[in-house]
Protein backbone atom coordinates (compact mmCIF):
# COMPACT_ATOMS: atom_id res chain seq x y z
CA UNK A 1 0.00 0.00 0.00
CA UNK A 2 1.54 3.63 -1.09
CA UNK A 3 2.58 4.96 2.10
CA UNK A 4 3.37 8.82 2.76
CA UNK A 5 6.76 8.13 1.38
CA UNK A 6 6.61 8.61 -2.10
CA UNK A 7 6.58 12.54 -1.57
CA UNK A 8 8.50 14.25 1.07
CA UNK A 9 5.79 16.09 3.32
CA UNK A 10 7.66 18.10 5.79
CA UNK A 11 6.92 21.80 5.60
CA UNK A 12 8.64 24.48 4.38
CA UNK A 13 8.24 26.63 7.61
CA UNK A 14 7.77 26.00 11.36
CA UNK A 15 4.86 27.71 12.08
CA UNK A 16 3.58 27.02 8.68
CA UNK A 17 -0.27 25.83 9.24
CA UNK A 18 -0.85 22.47 8.89
CA UNK A 19 -3.63 21.91 5.89
CA UNK A 20 -5.85 19.59 5.49
CA UNK A 21 -5.44 16.84 2.95
CA UNK A 22 -8.82 16.43 1.09
CA UNK A 23 -8.85 12.99 -0.69
CA UNK A 24 -9.88 13.01 -4.69
CA UNK A 25 -11.88 9.98 -4.21
CA UNK A 26 -13.13 7.55 -7.22
CA UNK A 27 -12.25 9.90 -10.30
CA UNK A 28 -14.99 8.79 -12.36
CA UNK A 29 -17.28 10.19 -9.43
CA UNK A 30 -17.73 13.88 -8.45
CA UNK A 31 -14.81 13.94 -6.04
CA UNK A 32 -13.09 15.76 -8.61
CA UNK A 33 -15.61 18.55 -9.47
CA UNK A 34 -16.84 19.10 -5.82
CA UNK A 35 -12.95 19.68 -5.37
CA UNK A 36 -12.66 22.12 -7.73
CA UNK A 37 -15.80 23.66 -6.86
CA UNK A 38 -14.87 23.65 -2.88
CA UNK A 39 -11.20 25.77 -4.36
CA UNK A 40 -12.99 27.77 -6.11
CA UNK A 41 -15.72 28.74 -3.16
CA UNK A 42 -12.67 29.07 -0.80
CA UNK A 43 -12.85 33.19 0.30
CA UNK A 44 -16.63 33.06 0.52
CA UNK A 45 -17.03 29.81 2.34
CA UNK A 46 -14.01 30.88 4.50
CA UNK A 47 -12.02 27.90 4.15
CA UNK A 48 -9.60 27.02 5.58
CA UNK A 49 -5.95 25.96 3.45
CA UNK A 50 -6.38 21.95 1.87
CA UNK A 51 -4.28 20.27 -0.68
CA UNK A 52 -6.13 17.39 -2.96
CA UNK A 53 -4.44 14.11 -2.46
CA UNK A 54 -4.65 11.86 -5.87
CA UNK A 55 -4.48 13.14 -9.37
CA UNK A 56 -3.76 16.65 -10.47
CA UNK A 57 -5.28 15.51 -14.31
CA UNK A 58 -9.03 14.38 -13.02
CA UNK A 59 -9.28 18.02 -11.01
CA UNK A 60 -7.76 19.80 -14.26
CA UNK A 61 -10.36 18.07 -16.36
CA UNK A 62 -13.21 18.85 -13.99
CA UNK A 63 -12.50 22.93 -13.21
CA UNK A 64 -12.62 23.18 -17.26
CA UNK A 65 -15.54 21.21 -17.24
CA UNK A 66 -17.21 23.44 -14.80
CA UNK A 67 -15.89 26.83 -16.05
CA UNK A 68 -13.74 27.54 -12.75
CA UNK A 69 -11.28 30.11 -13.08
CA UNK A 70 -8.81 28.69 -10.60
CA UNK A 71 -5.13 27.38 -10.66
CA UNK A 72 -4.69 23.45 -10.27
CA UNK A 73 -0.80 23.29 -9.88
CA UNK A 74 0.62 19.16 -8.41
CA UNK A 75 2.80 20.39 -5.61
CA UNK A 76 3.97 19.19 -2.43
CA UNK A 77 1.78 19.27 0.76
CA UNK A 78 4.75 21.26 2.57
CA UNK A 79 3.78 24.21 -0.45
CA UNK A 80 0.32 24.25 -0.06
CA UNK A 81 0.50 26.55 3.17
CA UNK A 82 2.61 29.21 1.06
CA UNK A 83 0.51 29.14 -1.77
CA UNK A 84 -2.92 29.34 -0.45
CA UNK A 85 -5.17 30.80 -1.36
CA UNK A 86 -3.78 31.58 -4.90
CA UNK A 87 -3.76 27.60 -5.79
CA UNK A 88 -5.08 24.39 -5.33
CA UNK A 89 -2.30 22.36 -4.70
CA UNK A 90 -2.63 18.85 -5.80
CA UNK A 91 -0.41 16.08 -4.51
CA UNK A 92 -0.26 13.23 -7.16
CA UNK A 93 -0.21 9.98 -5.97
CA UNK A 94 1.52 7.59 -8.65
CA UNK A 95 -1.13 7.12 -11.45
CA UNK A 96 -0.47 6.84 -15.25
CA UNK A 97 -4.03 5.76 -16.34
CA UNK A 98 -6.99 7.76 -17.85
CA UNK A 99 -10.20 8.00 -15.74
CA UNK A 100 -13.39 9.04 -17.27
CA UNK A 101 -16.25 10.20 -15.73
CA UNK A 102 -19.49 7.97 -14.83
CA UNK A 103 -17.11 5.02 -15.33
CA UNK A 104 -15.73 3.55 -12.54
CA UNK A 105 -12.66 1.31 -12.87
CA UNK A 106 -10.47 -0.74 -10.85
CA UNK A 107 -7.50 1.64 -11.82
CA UNK A 108 -9.58 4.62 -10.03
CA UNK A 109 -10.40 2.52 -7.27
CA UNK A 110 -6.77 1.64 -6.42
CA UNK A 111 -6.12 5.79 -7.32
CA UNK A 112 -9.08 6.35 -4.43
CA UNK A 113 -7.70 3.90 -1.92
CA UNK A 114 -3.96 5.09 -2.39
CA UNK A 115 -4.70 8.55 -1.56
CA UNK A 116 -6.72 7.46 1.28
CA UNK A 117 -3.54 5.58 2.74
CA UNK A 118 -1.60 9.02 1.84
CA UNK A 119 -3.79 11.51 3.72
CA UNK A 120 -3.78 9.19 6.99
CA UNK A 121 -0.24 9.12 6.97
CA UNK A 122 0.37 12.45 6.86
CA UNK A 123 -2.85 12.93 9.47
CA UNK A 124 -0.83 10.45 11.89
CA UNK A 125 2.26 11.97 11.16
CA UNK A 126 1.72 15.66 11.69
CA UNK A 127 1.87 17.29 8.36
CA UNK A 128 -1.80 17.37 7.70
CA UNK A 129 -4.58 18.44 10.63
CA UNK A 130 -7.39 16.30 9.10
CA UNK A 131 -8.76 14.16 6.66
CA UNK A 132 -11.49 14.66 4.29
CA UNK A 133 -12.36 12.16 2.32
CA UNK A 134 -14.20 12.43 -1.23
CA UNK A 135 -17.12 9.46 -2.27
CA UNK A 136 -15.23 5.93 -3.09
CA UNK A 137 -17.23 2.95 -4.72
CA UNK A 138 -17.02 0.36 -2.07
CA UNK A 139 -17.68 -2.21 -4.51
CA UNK A 140 -15.23 -1.17 -6.65
CA UNK A 141 -12.37 -0.99 -4.23
CA UNK A 142 -13.56 -4.45 -2.89
CA UNK A 143 -12.82 -5.75 -5.83
CA UNK A 144 -9.04 -5.02 -5.27
CA UNK A 145 -9.09 -5.28 -1.41
CA UNK A 146 -11.53 -7.92 -0.77
CA UNK A 147 -11.46 -6.70 3.12
CA UNK A 148 -12.62 -3.13 2.21
CA UNK A 149 -15.90 -2.53 4.31
CA UNK A 150 -16.06 1.29 4.29
CA UNK A 151 -13.84 4.27 4.79
CA UNK A 152 -15.20 4.55 8.17
CA UNK A 153 -13.22 0.65 8.86
CA UNK A 154 -10.77 1.44 7.06
CA UNK A 155 -9.43 4.43 8.77
CA UNK A 156 -9.81 2.34 12.05
CA UNK A 157 -7.74 -0.33 10.74
CA UNK A 158 -5.33 2.52 10.10
CA UNK A 159 -5.32 4.18 13.46
CA UNK A 160 -4.84 0.48 15.30
CA UNK A 161 -8.01 0.47 17.15
CA UNK A 162 -11.34 -1.60 17.16
CA UNK A 163 -14.02 -0.91 14.20
CA UNK A 164 -16.63 -0.89 16.81
CA UNK A 165 -14.77 1.92 18.50
CA UNK A 166 -14.67 4.35 15.23
CA UNK A 167 -18.37 5.94 15.03
CA UNK A 168 -20.63 7.53 12.31
CA UNK A 169 -21.98 10.70 12.96
CA UNK A 170 -23.93 12.70 10.47
CA UNK A 171 -24.01 16.61 10.76
CA UNK A 172 -25.68 18.98 9.42
CA UNK A 173 -27.21 22.44 10.17
CA UNK A 174 -30.72 20.53 11.70
CA UNK A 175 -29.34 17.60 13.06
CA UNK A 176 -26.73 15.26 14.16
CA UNK A 177 -27.79 11.46 13.96
CA UNK A 178 -26.02 8.50 14.39
CA UNK A 179 -26.59 5.05 13.76
CA UNK A 180 -25.59 2.37 16.28
CA UNK A 181 -25.37 -0.30 13.51
CA UNK A 182 -24.05 0.43 10.24
CA UNK A 183 -23.47 -1.57 6.90
CA UNK A 184 -25.39 -5.22 7.36
CA UNK A 185 -28.70 -6.40 6.79
CA UNK A 186 -31.61 -4.87 8.26
CA UNK A 187 -32.07 -8.93 9.18
CA UNK A 188 -28.86 -8.76 11.33
CA UNK A 189 -29.87 -5.50 13.67
CA UNK A 190 -31.38 -7.24 16.57
CA UNK A 191 -28.95 -9.67 17.14
CA UNK A 192 -26.01 -6.97 16.66
CA UNK A 193 -27.70 -4.65 19.14
CA UNK A 194 -26.34 -5.62 22.95
CA UNK A 195 -26.03 -3.27 26.04
CA UNK A 196 -22.32 -3.07 25.81
CA UNK A 197 -22.45 -2.05 21.96
CA UNK A 198 -25.24 0.72 23.01
CA UNK A 199 -23.05 2.08 25.82
CA UNK A 200 -19.31 2.41 24.40
CA UNK A 201 -20.97 3.75 21.02
CA UNK A 202 -22.80 6.51 23.20
CA UNK A 203 -19.71 7.24 25.46
CA UNK A 204 -17.35 7.96 22.25
CA UNK A 205 -20.51 10.18 20.73
CA UNK A 206 -21.23 12.16 24.09
CA UNK A 207 -16.93 12.32 24.49
CA UNK A 208 -16.88 13.70 20.92
CA UNK A 209 -20.01 16.26 21.17
CA UNK A 210 -17.74 18.04 23.97
CA UNK A 211 -14.37 17.64 22.56
CA UNK A 212 -14.78 18.60 18.81
CA UNK A 213 -18.41 20.28 19.31
CA UNK A 214 -17.86 22.30 22.56
CA UNK A 215 -20.88 21.14 24.08
CA UNK A 216 -20.06 21.32 27.79
CA UNK A 217 -23.19 18.49 28.64
CA UNK A 218 -24.59 16.67 25.65
CA UNK A 219 -28.06 15.77 25.66
CA UNK A 220 -28.38 12.63 23.92
CA UNK A 221 -31.64 11.24 22.17
CA UNK A 222 -31.74 7.46 21.74
CA UNK A 223 -34.35 5.55 19.42
CA UNK A 224 -36.10 2.37 20.28
CA UNK A 225 -36.18 -0.22 17.61
CA UNK A 226 -38.99 -1.47 16.74
CA UNK A 227 -42.41 0.67 16.08
CA UNK A 228 -43.68 2.95 18.97
CA UNK A 229 -40.19 1.57 21.17
CA UNK A 230 -41.67 -1.42 21.39
CA UNK A 231 -45.04 -0.36 22.92
CA UNK A 232 -44.39 -1.68 26.62
CA UNK A 233 -43.35 -5.15 24.90
CA UNK A 234 -46.21 -5.67 22.32
CA UNK A 235 -44.39 -5.18 19.13
CA UNK A 236 -41.11 -6.51 20.29
CA UNK A 237 -38.60 -6.51 23.64
CA UNK A 238 -35.31 -4.77 22.60
CA UNK A 239 -36.49 -1.58 23.94
CA UNK A 240 -37.43 -3.82 27.37
CA UNK A 241 -34.40 -5.81 27.26
CA UNK A 242 -31.57 -3.99 25.92
CA UNK A 243 -32.09 -0.15 25.03
CA UNK A 244 -33.49 1.13 28.00
CA UNK A 245 -31.06 -1.15 30.46
CA UNK A 246 -28.04 0.97 28.44
CA UNK A 247 -29.68 4.50 28.70
CA UNK A 248 -29.71 3.36 32.74
CA UNK A 249 -25.98 2.75 32.77
CA UNK A 250 -25.42 5.96 30.75
CA UNK A 251 -27.55 7.86 32.84
CA UNK A 252 -25.46 6.07 35.55
CA UNK A 253 -22.43 7.42 34.11
CA UNK A 254 -23.28 11.04 34.60
CA UNK A 255 -24.49 10.96 30.72
CA UNK A 256 -27.15 13.01 29.82
CA UNK A 257 -29.19 10.21 27.58
CA UNK A 258 -33.08 9.45 27.03
CA UNK A 259 -34.88 6.86 25.60
CA UNK A 260 -35.95 4.37 23.86
CA UNK A 261 -37.69 7.26 21.40
CA UNK A 262 -40.23 6.33 19.24
CA UNK A 263 -38.27 6.93 15.93
CA UNK A 264 -41.28 8.65 14.37
CA UNK A 265 -41.71 11.43 16.50
CA UNK A 266 -38.16 12.03 17.30
CA UNK A 267 -36.95 13.81 14.30
CA UNK A 268 -39.96 16.17 14.31
CA UNK A 269 -39.56 19.65 14.51
CA UNK A 270 -40.15 20.11 18.09
CA UNK A 271 -38.23 17.77 18.94
CA UNK A 272 -34.73 18.69 17.72
CA UNK A 273 -33.95 21.22 19.99
CA UNK A 274 -34.49 18.79 22.96
CA UNK A 275 -31.30 17.02 22.28
CA UNK A 276 -27.72 17.67 20.60
CA UNK A 277 -27.33 14.36 18.92
CA UNK A 278 -30.05 11.11 18.13
CA UNK A 279 -28.90 7.58 18.06
CA UNK A 280 -30.66 5.77 16.17
CA UNK A 281 -30.73 1.76 15.98
CA UNK A 282 -29.86 0.88 12.57
CA UNK A 283 -28.33 2.47 9.25
CA UNK A 284 -31.64 4.23 7.31
CA UNK A 285 -32.88 4.88 10.73
CA UNK A 286 -29.90 7.60 11.33
CA UNK A 287 -29.60 8.50 7.44
CA UNK A 288 -33.26 8.86 6.34
CA UNK A 289 -33.94 12.11 8.68
CA UNK A 290 -30.32 13.97 7.82
CA UNK A 291 -30.71 13.45 4.09
CA UNK A 292 -34.33 14.50 4.33
CA UNK A 293 -33.35 17.80 6.05
CA UNK A 294 -29.87 18.83 5.41
CA UNK A 295 -28.61 16.58 2.02
CA UNK A 296 -26.78 19.39 0.10
CA UNK A 297 -24.64 20.09 3.75
CA UNK A 298 -24.64 16.64 5.52
CA UNK A 299 -21.26 16.15 6.84
CA UNK A 300 -20.03 12.21 7.73
CA UNK A 301 -17.72 12.69 10.71
CA UNK A 302 -16.30 9.28 12.36
CA UNK A 303 -16.13 10.30 16.37
CA UNK A 304 -13.52 7.82 18.31
CA UNK A 305 -10.63 8.36 16.41
CA UNK A 306 -7.32 9.75 17.02
CA UNK A 307 -7.26 11.91 13.78
CA UNK A 308 -9.79 14.19 12.81
CA UNK A 309 -12.35 12.85 9.75
CA UNK A 310 -14.86 14.24 7.92
CA UNK A 311 -16.53 13.19 4.36
CA UNK A 312 -19.46 14.82 2.38
CA UNK A 313 -22.68 12.81 3.22
CA UNK A 314 -23.28 11.63 -0.47
CA UNK A 315 -21.36 8.84 -2.82
CA UNK A 316 -19.38 9.09 -5.62
CA UNK A 317 -23.03 10.13 -7.86
CA UNK A 318 -21.63 7.82 -11.40
CA UNK A 319 -25.02 8.70 -13.12
CA UNK A 320 -23.98 13.07 -12.96
CA UNK A 321 -20.16 12.69 -12.66
CA UNK A 322 -18.91 14.83 -15.55
CA UNK A 323 -21.60 17.00 -16.04
CA UNK A 324 -20.57 20.41 -14.10
CA UNK A 325 -24.49 19.53 -12.06
CA UNK A 326 -22.97 18.13 -8.67
CA UNK A 327 -23.34 20.56 -5.61
CA UNK A 328 -20.23 21.11 -3.70
CA UNK A 329 -21.84 22.29 -0.34
CA UNK A 330 -21.79 19.46 1.67
CA UNK A 331 -17.95 18.91 0.52
CA UNK A 332 -17.36 22.90 1.47
CA UNK A 333 -18.94 21.86 4.65
CA UNK A 334 -16.98 18.42 5.51
CA UNK A 335 -13.48 20.99 4.53
CA UNK A 336 -15.08 23.77 7.39
CA UNK A 337 -15.95 21.17 10.01
CA UNK A 338 -12.85 19.55 9.81
CA UNK A 339 -11.13 22.82 10.03
CA UNK A 340 -13.37 23.35 13.10
CA UNK A 341 -12.66 20.52 14.81
CA UNK A 342 -8.83 20.42 13.93
CA UNK A 343 -8.73 23.76 15.42
CA UNK A 344 -10.36 22.46 18.81
CA UNK A 345 -7.78 20.09 19.13
CA UNK A 346 -5.06 21.96 18.44
CA UNK A 347 -3.89 20.31 15.63
CA UNK A 348 -4.35 22.85 12.73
Amino acid sequence: MPSSNIIDPVPDRVNAPRPLAVTIGDPAGVGPEIIAAAFARRREAGLPPFVAVGSVAPIREAARRCALDIDVTALGVRDAATLWPEALPVVEVPDDHRHTPGHPTEDGARLALAALQVAIDWVKEGHAGAVVTGPVAKAQIAKIDSGFVGQTEFLADACGMAREDAVMMLAGPSLKTVPMTVHCALADVPGLLSHDLIVQRSRIVAEALCKDYGIERPRIAIAGLNPHAGEDGRMGREEIEIIAPAIASLRAEGIDATGPHPADTLFAPHKRGTYDAAIAMYHDQALVPIKALDFDEGVNVTLGLPIVRTSPDHGTAFDIAGQGIARPDAMIAAIRMAGEIAARRGVS
